[in-house]
């Protein structure tokens, strides 16, 4: 629905990729569509941990030392990343507690 042709023969590869994960991995039972059960797997896979992924990107987006931990400065500097986060419910946590 994204994509229009609009004359062009040549797809651009984003359409490409898109059309690769389709099939091999959205639609699951072949039928050329995404049922309800499809589309519910693809937006909230059920093997993926929401939380852990927050917490793996705002590590590595702010350990600067690369130490696998985050030190108070390291936070701060990085700050605007924290607020957005979904992690500390859009910066409340670093509010709520101390060792933030």
């Amino acid at each position: 629905d994204m994509y229009s042709q609009d004359g062009d023969a040549d797809e651009p590869e984003w359409v490409k990729t898109e059309r690769e994960q389709f099939v091999e991995f959205r639609d699951k039972n072949r039928d050329g569509k995404m049922d309800k059960e499809e589309t519910k797997d693809w937006i909230l896979p059920s093997d993926y941990d929401h939380a852990e992924a927050e917490a793996r990107h705002l590590v590595y987006e702010s350990d600067q030392n690369k130490d696998g931990k985050l030190t108070k400065e390291e936070i701060v500097e990085k700050y605007d990343l924290f607020v957005g986060s979904q992690a500390t419910d859009f910066g409340e946590a670093l509010v709520r507690h101390d060792e933030f």
